[in-house]
């Protein structure tokens, strides 16, 4: 249901029932506090005088796990992982410690997206992360704003990948605001 232009009142004019219940009923149950179910959520516009309720997830793996692979893998434990509906906008951040034993070398950490949208983990939306010298820890976070989501329910995990010898993530994190 979307929300519609009220009915103008008119002096001495009787409203029917079915002209109050789209006026007024109507319209009331497509306000905010009338779509919103459960606490903590947004409420963002679906369409054009339509709201929709949406959530806020996140997922954390606190292990240190390693890989030297060149192309996005999933670690030993993987994700981490969250499912949520969306509309056609999502708002994803991840974030980890990283280290490398080696000086300079760089570990990524992106995401894909599967079920109603999907993507492959890229570049283009990760983080990369270059030891100074090796063995030296250094936290980093990515944002990324989505705008071409495809409506409904979608799987977002994070991948890892690094560009030479052994990488380290640990306290890995993923964020998805659906919007």
């Amino acid at each position: 249901m979307t929300w519609s232009t009220p009915l103008t009142a008119v002096s001495n004019v009787t409203l029917t029932a079915s002209q109050w219940n789209a006026s007024v009923r109507d319209n009331l149950a497509e306000t905010g506090p009338a779509v919103a179910t459960t606490a903590g959520r947004l409420i963002v516009t679906d369409a054009a005088n339509s709201v929709a309720e949406r959530d806020i997830v996140t997922d954390y793996v606190a292990t240190a796990e390693s890989s030297a692979s060149t192309g996005y893998v999933n670690l030993a434990t993987v994700g981490p992982t969250v499912t949520v509906t969306t509309g056609t906008k999502g708002l994803i951040s991840v974030g980890c410690l990283h280290d490398n034993a080696t000086a300079t070398a760089r570990g990524w950490m992106s995401h894909a997206i599967s079920g109603a949208s999907t993507a492959a983990a890229s570049d283009t939306y990760a983080f990369v992360a270059t030891s100074d010298a090796a063995n030296q820890t250094y936290g980093a976070s990515h944002v990324m704003l989505w705008t071409t989501l495809t409506p409904g329910s979608s799987t977002f995990q994070a991948k890892y990948r690094a560009t030479s010898n052994t990488s380290t993530w640990t306290f890995r994190r993923l964020i998805v605001v659906a919007l």
